[in-house]
C-alpha cells in the first residue's frame, strides 16, 4: 500500500468560511495560514473561527527572509518610468531595514508580472527607481534582488508576534519561509521545540546550502514560485527532481507547492498540463501537494481540492487503458 499523500490548503477570502471548512474536512490534511497575507491583529480571530468549524490542524506559514512591497494604490509602470520608494509612505518596502541595505544599481524583480526596477539614486529616507521592464507595482508582492543577495533576519517582527499567538492557541504546525541555511533551521528548532516544522526551499541560498539543510531538517516544501524568481522557470523541473530524490533517500518528507491548478483560480476545470504536472510530482514520490491561490482567492476552491483528490486516487490505483 502506498503511503498517504497529504493535501495542504491555503486559506483566504475564498475558503475562510463555514461551507469550505465543513465540506473539505475529510479531504485535506492541513490548513495553511500565510502570515504574509494576514494582518497580525486579525490572526487570533481567524484561528478561532477556523477551529469553530474544523478540527483539521492549522499551519502558520511565516513571512521569513523576504522583501515585500507596501503600496497604497496599484501603479502600472512602463519602461523608463521613475518611481520613489519612501521609508514611510504610499510606496514603500518591507521590512524597514531594507532601506539601509539597498544600493544604487540594484535590480528589483517585483511580483510575477515581469516588473524590474533599477535603483538609480538614494537619499536619507527614500530611493529612486526606474522601470527597466514594464509591469504592475502592487501591494504585498515579493521582491527579489537580481544582482546580489541581501542578508535578512530569518523571521520578521510580525512572524514572532504570529508565533506567540499561535502558541497561545496551541497550534502545532509551522513552516519557515525562505530557509536559507542550516543555521536558520537550528534557530527555528530552538524557538519551536516539540512542534512540527516544515522548511521551505525557495531561494538560491537554500540550493547552495542544500546538503546541510537536508541534514538538519526533516520535512521540506519546494515553493516553485519564489524559487523560479531566484533561479529560472526552466530550471524548476531539475531542482524539484533533485530535491525530491535527495529527501526520499534520507527517508524524510517533501511537499511541493505553486501552480498545480493555477487555471482553476478563474476556471472550473484545469488544463491537461496541470493534470500531468500533478501526476508527475506524485510519481517522483512527494509526500504531499499544496494548493495556494487556488483555495485562497480562487473561484473554485472546493473543486480544486476535489480534482487533486481525483489525480491522487488515479495514481494510487494505477488506472490504465
Amino acid at each position: 500500500m502506498k503511503n498517504k499523500i497529504e493535501i495542504f490548503c491555503t486559506l483566504g477570502p475564498s475558503s475562510l468560511n463555514k461551507k469550505f471548512l465543513k465540506l473539505s474536512e475529510k479531504k485535506i490534511d492541513l490548513l495553511r495560514l500565510n502570515i504574509s497575507h494576514i494582518k497580525i491583529e486579525n490572526l487570533e480571530r481567524i484561528i478561532k473561527k477556523i477551529k469553530n468549524y474544523s478540527k483539521l490542524p492549522i499551519c502558520i506559514d511565516t513571512e521569513g527572509a523576504q522583501i515585500r512591497t507596501k503600496i497604497k494604490k496599484k501603479i502600472n509602470l512602463k519602461i523608463g518610468h521613475k518611481i520613489k520608494f519612501f521609508q514611510k509612505g504610499k510606496v514603500s518596502l518591507y521590512p524597514d531595514i531594507i532601506f539601509s541595505k539597498i544600493k544604487i544599481g540594484d535590480l528589483l524583480s517585483i511580483g510575477f508580472d515581469g516588473l524590474i526596477i533599477k535603483i538609480i539614486k538614494k537619499a536619507n529616507n527614500l530611493f529612486y527607481g526606474r522601470a527597466v521592464s514594464k509591469g504592475k507595482l502592487e501591494n504585498n508582492k515579493g521582491v527579489t534582488l537580481l544582482n546580489r543577495k541581501i542578508k535578512l533576519d530569518y523571521l520578521t517582527k510580525k512572524d514572532l508576534k504570529a508565533i506567540k499567538i499561535a502558541n497561545k492557541l496551541k497550534i502545532k504546525n509551522f513552516a519557515l519561509s525562505f530557509t536559507n541555511s542550516y543555521e536558520d533551521i537550528k534557530k527555528f528548532n530552538k524557538l519551536l521545540p516539540n512542534k512540527r516544522k516544515i522548511y521551505k526551499i525557495e531561494s538560491r541560498s537554500a540550493l547552495k546550502n542544500w546538503k546541510k539543510i537536508l541534514k538538519f531538517g526533516h520535512e521540506f516544501l519546494i515553493d516553485r514560485g519564489d524559487l523560479s524568481k531566484e533561479t529560472s522557470i526552466e530550471e524548476i523541473p531539475i531542482f524539484q527532481r533533485r530535491i525530491v530524490k535527495d529527501v526520499k533517500s534520507r527517508n524524510k518528507k517533501v511537499y511541493v507547492a505553486t501552480n498545480f491548478l493555477e487555471s482553476m483560480i478563474d476556471k472550473s476545470l484545469p488544463t491537461r498540463a496541470e493534470a500531468n504536472d500533478i501526476y508527475s510530482s506524485l510519481e517522483m514520490g512527494v509526500n504531499g501537494l499544496i494548493l495556494a491561490a487556488e483555495t485562497a482567492i480562487g473561484k473554485y476552491p472546493l473543486e480544486s481540492v476535489n480534482f487533486l483528490l481525483k489525480i491522487i486516487n488515479i495514481y494510487k490505483n494505477k488506472k490504465s487503458f
